[in-house]
């Protein structure tokens, strides 16, 4: 499975982060380690939501497209706020992957 994740920045809230993985609580952990450029100033991070595709090159349009200006304002119109607002914070030490919103499966 490949999955188009979105994270949130714990210290930083209004801070988005859309990714592209085929393991999510790996990238998790990284992300909020710091180890990427833009991870790293906003870093820790918890994961919002995350979509699984079977085909490769269909997430990584589908992760293009929520990067672009018109998928940014679909992904804040439209998906973000349906999905259930429950807070878990990311404790990247424990190596699990806190989900806050929902996955969505294509």
């Amino acid at each position: 499975m490949h999955y188009v994740y979105i994270l949130r920045s714990i210290n930083h809230p209004k801070r988005l982060y859309i990714g592209c993985t085929r393991d999510i609580e790996k990238r998790l952990v990284e992300h909020s380690r710091g180890d990427g450029t833009y991870s790293k100033t906003y870093a820790s991070w918890e994961l919002e939501a995350y979509t699984a595709f079977q085909d490769q090159q269909v997430a990584e349009r589908f992760e293009r497209y929520l990067k672009s200006g018109s998928g940014h304002a679909f992904l804040k119109k439209r998906l973000l706020p349906k999905l259930p607002s429950i807070l878990h914070p990311a404790q990247p030490e424990q190596h699990t992957v806190p989900l806050r919103h929902g996955a969505l499966v294509f």
